[in-house]
């Protein structure tokens, strides 16, 4: 693994888990000593994770991890709103009793690392939720939206949500996973396309109320 390979990787898990906070400066100076790396892999580094749109890169005035404006928030939710029950129905006909079982193991998975109480590892939920949409959208085999859905997706805001959300929707969050399994054991690609419409909907009804709140506070949105 070579030093901007190291660096990217190790700058993308400090900006997920909000070691890098959201509009916090990403000077290549601190950054490299930080990492005991130069200079020259931590430019190429951010470049990278600019791409990914995980950090914003100015002209003259350096690099910061990336925030949203409630409008870039809502916007991701509707995409994501029309994107991802689509392909969640596309996905259900294509699903083997492998792949269904494969789904299950992920959102009993899930409820375990999860649900509220002195188990909970949110950090850990992140990757298998993150598994689980996947597989969705591999199943779905679609191209084309899957290309646009991943575009419109942005992880922070996902491993945000699981930090926002109160317990209740969390748990509803948590069930939905479920209940798709549900769907799919029954062939119905129209129960599927509903509950990842409501999963879509508790998601945005929990960012962007926090975020109004962030904004009233005159705070960053991320």
């Amino acid at each position: 693994m070579t030093s901007a390979e190291r660096a990217l990787g190790t700058l993308r898990d400090m900006i997920m888990g909000g070691d890098l906070a959201p509009g916090a400066r990403l000077g290549e100076v601190e950054l490299a000593d930080r990492l005991g790396v130069s200079r020259t892999p931590v430019r190429e580094a951010l470049s990278r994770l600019a791409a990914e749109g995980l950090v914003e890169i100015t002209p003259n005035r350096g690099a910061r991890v990336a925030t949203w404006t409630l409008a870039e928030l809502e916007g991701v939710f509707e995409l994501r709103s029309v994107l991802e029950p689509q392909l969640t129905a596309y996905a259900v006909p294509n699903a083997t009793p492998a792949d269904v079982e494969e789904l299950d193991d992920l959102a009993r998975r899930m409820v375990d690392t999860g649900c509220p109480g002195p188990r909970q590892d949110l950090d850990a939920l992140v990757p298998l939720n993150r598994a689980f949409h996947d597989r969705l959208v591999a199943l779905a085999a679609h191209p084309t939206l899957a290309t646009a859905l991943a575009a419109a997706i942005h992880p922070p805001i996902v491993r945000r949500n699981f930090l926002t959300y109160d317990e209740a929707s969390l748990r509803r969050s948590l069930g939905h996973h479920g209940e798709i399994v549900a769907a799919f054991r029954a062939g119905d690609p129209g129960w599927a396309r509903a509950v990842m419409t409501s999963h879509i909907a508790n998601a945005r009804a929990v960012m962007v109320r926090a975020a109004r709140l962030q904004t009233a506070r005159g705070e960053d949105t991320a």
